[in-house]
């Protein structure tokens, strides 16, 4: 395959030809045919090439991890919910790095819920459109990738990202919202390891800034507060739904591959190093993403700037770690710097793996029209629109996951 031009591509008929890796080909030649296999040789091998080419190291969780429930409101929207607001300290020391996790949950349920988590863009006040705590943000222009550095913290810009975590409608139909300020945990920009986890927490978690990147130091915190939810009675924490949009929805397929304790993973509109394809010449490339982000990654990754065909594995496979997990990825019709139909092909190549386990995928060889989801346990649609994540997308995954914790529930 020929080396990735400099330029964009939005042409389909200027992608070039490109091989796929096999997710059940072992090193050997040998072919993988049973989900033991898969589990016990495949599958931790698969991981660690993404980590040592794409995101880098995960360091296990910190061993004086707790916690501090810092306040609990019991009449929150309108009397529905109980907002909990937490600190997840990593260090024995209060004063030491932590990060904010805000809980919803419906008010009236009759015992533990199921949970949507992730990490937001600008800060819990900014979902919070009741109340809400001030934190520190960098500002993100999500739709066209560029950074902004500032603060959120004032109450005219109280809910702004309200719109794309609609709080009353998910807890309107049964479900718990956990959701913290990825800045918490690394601020959003080239230097921001300098004052992030990656930096703070180096000695406490035995690995080097280098180690790996910003999307990795997120990720790892999607699973400090998967820690925190299984403490939580009122917390269904077998049924926690992790998802996130754009750069966050890469995050959490990353914190979903090392972390099995999340039983549905939702990638939104998270495209190039997230779930699109990265050999498929079109929208973002390998080297674009680098170029702008160079934080975002493992330092190794910027090792196949324009020569994707080296990298010796792609997200199809990132997204078969999910396995046997329902899995949803979602695209946008207008969003083609994500490059729809290389989510849907990433969505639509992983199968074969959840086929392992009995799992039916898309079923179908073709990009579905608009607002046509499609799929079983892999599940997939592309709507109308722009990059965004929408109370259309709510609607299906919320639809989606009744689905199947209905199914888990039967068992």
């Amino acid at each position: 395959m020929n080396a990735q031009s400099a330029e964009v591509n939005y042409d389909e008929s200027k992608v070039p030809p490109y091989t796929l890796p096999n997710p059940l080909q072992m090193a050997n030649g040998t072919r993988i045919t049973t989900k033991k296999e898969w589990l016990q040789y495949q599958r931790p091998r698969m991981l660690q090439l993404f980590a040592d080419n794409v995101y880098g190291r995960m360091p296990a969780k910190p061993k004086d991890e707790h916690f501090e429930v810092t306040s609990i409101d019991s009449s929150a929207l309108n009397g529905k919910a109980i907002r909990k607001q937490i600190t997840i300290y990593f260090t024995k020391d209060a004063s030491s790095p932590s990060m904010h996790l805000l809980l919803y949950l419906p008010k009236n349920a009759k015992g533990p819920v199921s949970v949507f988590t992730g990490l937001n863009f600008h800060g819990n006040q900014a979902v919070d459109a009741d109340k809400g705590i001030d934190l520190p943000t960098v500002w993100i222009d999500n739709d066209k990738d560029k950074q902004i550095t500032g603060f959120h913290a004032t109450e005219a810009s109280r809910g702004t990202d309200s719109s794309r975590w609609p709080l009353r409608e998910i807890i309107d139909n049964g479900y718990g919202v956990a959701t913290a300020y990825y800045g918490d945990l690394e601020a959003d920009y080239p230097e921001g390891w300098k004052t992030g986890i990656r930096t703070t927490l180096k000695k406490e978690l035995g690995i080097k800034e280098n180690d790996w990147g910003a999307i990795g130091a997120w990720a790892w915190g999607l699973s400090r507060m998967m820690d925190y939810l299984e403490t939580d009675p009122a917390v269904n924490a077998q049924q926690v739904v992790v998802t996130g949009h754009s750069r966050l929805g890469k995050t959490a397929l990353w914190a979903a591959a090392n972390d099995t304790r999340f039983a549905i993973v939702v990638s939104n509109d998270s495209g190039e190093g997230g779930a699109a394809l990265s050999k498929r010449f079109f929208g973002e490339t390998i080297e674009k993403i680098n170029t702008v982000f160079p934080h975002w990654f493992s330092p190794a990754y910027k090792n196949y700037n324009g020569h994707a065909e080296l990298l010796p594995v792609d997200q199809h496979i990132l997204l078969s770690l999910m396995a046997p997990r329902p899995l949803y990825v979602a695209s946008a019709e207008d969003d083609l710097w994500a490059d729809p139909k290389g989510e849907f092909l990433s969505a639509k190549n992983a199968g074969t793996v959840y086929a392992l386990f009995g799992k039916k995928g898309l079923g179908v060889d073709s990009m579905p029209a608009v607002n046509s989801p499609v799929g079983e346990t892999i599940r997939y649609h592309i709507r109308t629109g722009k990059h965004d994540i929408t109370f259309y997308d709510w609607e299906q995954y919320i639809d989606y996951a009744d689905k199947e914790f209905r199914q888990i529930n039967k068992k």
